[in-house]
């Protein structure tokens, strides 16, 4: 096998990266997304990937992750919280503009499919739901090492479900993009995280800045950190509920917030229909490039 090419297209970042048949990285670049441009968009990743086989050679696969997924019936882009990409056809246009075929798949599920390889996170677990909780919220499944995609290509489609158990000051919930309110992306997004924290100090900070704030002891920040600890387990505990899996694996900047991985499996237990569960909550061992990983294993991994 020769050097397979991902492309991870996020809502900030479009990163390109080679992997060799060790899955190693050898050659990686990031450029900013252009922001409400859809050519734009399809021309700063197709650059991208040329510039990567210049400099490799071709790849033996392109596997492209994006927000959203491809619509089976129609072949353009639904369910994307980069709202530009929407009822576009992205597949079709970045192969006519790169002249060869590629593959596609929602950034949750490459997350999914690069941390249950062997060297990922969730190794030898046989049921893996990866999370992205960043500029959107989603969910992907890997069974027995391939992405679980759906007869309507939404499988884990996680953040547009309601906040599960809403408290009274939660409900009916902030508005969706997608026309609803109270999506769980509206309450465990990055952005959603930072307005959370903002309508209860007046102070407006990034979730990095709330994160260390509350690691400093200030009781603000660690309110809203708690706040926040109590829906991710809530809403994590409808997919152990539906999917019961071995391993749920964080992914997006909120990943990188540690004391999830303790507070919240502690919380979700009261509210997971099970004796004493065995679920592990789990950081990506890529970080955020776990992604741009699993889209270059596409090719073996759909």
């Amino acid at each position: 096998m020769g050097n397979r090419l991902g492309v991870d297209l996020g809502g900030t970042k479009i990163e390109v990266a080679v992997f060799d048949s060790a899955n190693a990285f050898v050659w990686r670049e990031r450029e900013p997304t252009p922001q409400g441009d859809y050519e734009g968009t399809v021309e700063t990743m197709a650059a991208l990937i040329e510039r990567a086989e210049r400099d490799c050679g071709p790849a033996s696969s392109i596997g492209v992750g994006t927000p959203g997924t491809i619509s089976p019936r129609t072949g353009l882009v639904k369910n994307a919280n980069s709202v530009v990409l929407n009822d576009r056809p992205l597949k079709l246009d970045l192969e006519e503009r790169l002249g060869r075929a590629v593959f596609m798949a929602n950034d949750a599920n490459c997350l999914a499919l690069s941390e249950s390889a062997d060297d990922g996170a969730a190794v030898g677990a046989a049921s893996v739901f990866g999370v992205i909780l960043g500029t959107g919220v989603g969910g992907g499944m890997v069974v027995n090492g391939h992405v679980l995609i759906g007869c309507n290509a939404i499988a884990g489609e996680w953040g547009h479900n309601p906040l599960p158990w809403p408290r009274g000051d939660e409900a009916p919930g902030p508005a969706c993009w997608c026309g609803l309110h109270g999506c769980i992306e509206q309450w465990l997004s990055g952005p959603a995280f930072e307005r959370d924290h903002a309508v209860a100090t007046g102070r407006s900070l990034s979730g990095a800045e709330v994160a260390r704030l509350a690691g400093e002891g200030d009781r603000q920040a660690q309110a809203a950190l708690s706040r926040y600890e109590d829906r991710l387990a809530r809403a994590l505990a409808h997919v152990i509920n539906l999917f019961d899996p071995e391993v749920i694996v964080l992914g997006g900047g909120m990943s990188n917030v540690d004391r999830l991985y303790t507070n919240v499996p502690a919380i979700w237990d009261q509210y997971v229909f099970s004796d004493p569960i065995t679920t592990r909550l789990l950081p990506p061992r890529f970080g955020d490039s776990s992604g741009v990983r699993g889209a270059a294993f596409l090719a073996e991994g759909c």
